[in-house]
């Protein structure tokens, strides 16, 4: 009698480390992209608090660096998503998912190894820019407790975001313009309460700022860190998470199975 060979079932713990173990691999490859959306936030955040921080420290009164670090932290977040979405339109359009496809392997595992590298990128990331913070006069005024919750938060941010990333990075044509899809979104942490009070800015403006999603997220975080008021803020900011976070991975869900049909 002959002997059928069965097809090896798929493990989805196993295949999700495996394409995490990839994403990393690739990322220490290649640490151009990775590099420029860590490190430019902490650029920022240098630039910011000494060009501008000395006119806003005697406006405010207190030092800027305390008002300005809560809210830079959101810019690696933003940035990543800039990486997230090249690196799978860029594994979708040279035909490695295809290739994922016909192998014994679970298929949501490709994209959540993308997510989970990008989790521990990001932690990194904000790591080092609160360390830079430290360094150049940032002083948080926070119990274990707060510093275990802001970073809750933070990497709840990630996470949506991220899941955002991936389904533009499946939608993009080409590297190039996977690269741009996600501007607004990188832009959004300069619009809100990051740089400066909303109070300060023109009507229109004020408005739009108080209510995108990283107003409430920031103001959470430096309220967290730094002793000021949150309000209901931390609300708004669960709820942008969450929401952003259930459209992200439903959207990308859909496209991966439709293109798999």
């Amino acid at each position: 009698m002959t002997a059928v060979l069965s097809r090896p079932q798929p493990a989805p713990l196993a295949d999700t480390l495996t394409m995490l173990r990839r994403n990393l691999l690739h990322a220490r490859r290649y640490p151009s992209m990775v590099f420029g959306v860590i490190v430019m936030p902490v650029i920022l955040m240098l630039v910011f608090n000494y060009v501008f921080g000395g006119a806003l420290q005697l406006s405010s009164g207190g030092k800027y660096i305390d008002y300005l670090a809560p809210g830079m932290l959101l810019m690696i977040p933003a940035y990543m998503t800039v990486s997230v979405c090249v690196a799978v339109c860029t594994d979708t359009t040279k035909g490695i998912v295809n290739r994922f496809r016909t192998m014994a392997i679970a298929q949501p595992a490709v994209l959540a190894g993308h997510v989970l590298g990008t989790l521990i990128q990001s932690a990194l990331g904000l790591t080092g820019m609160a360390l830079v913070a430290l360094l150049i006069g940032w002083r948080p005024d926070a119990s274990a407790l707060e510093w275990v919750a802001a970073a809750g938060l933070l990497g709840l941010l990630v996470f949506s975001l991220t899941w955002l990333a991936v389904a533009c990075g499946l939608l993009a044509a080409n590297p190039e313009g996977a690269s741009n899809m996600l501007f607004p979104v990188v832009l959004l942490p300069f619009l809100g309460s990051g740089l400066v009070a909303t109070e300060t800015m023109p009507v229109g403006m004020r408005q739009f700022a108080e209510y995108q999603p990283f107003t409430p997220i920031t103001e959470t975080v430096r309220g967290l860190l730094m002793g000021t008021e949150i309000g209901n803020s931390w609300i708004i900011a669960l709820a942008w998470c969450v929401g952003i976070g259930i459209v992200g991975f439903l959207w990308s869900r859909s496209i991966f199975a439709r293109r798999g049909r």
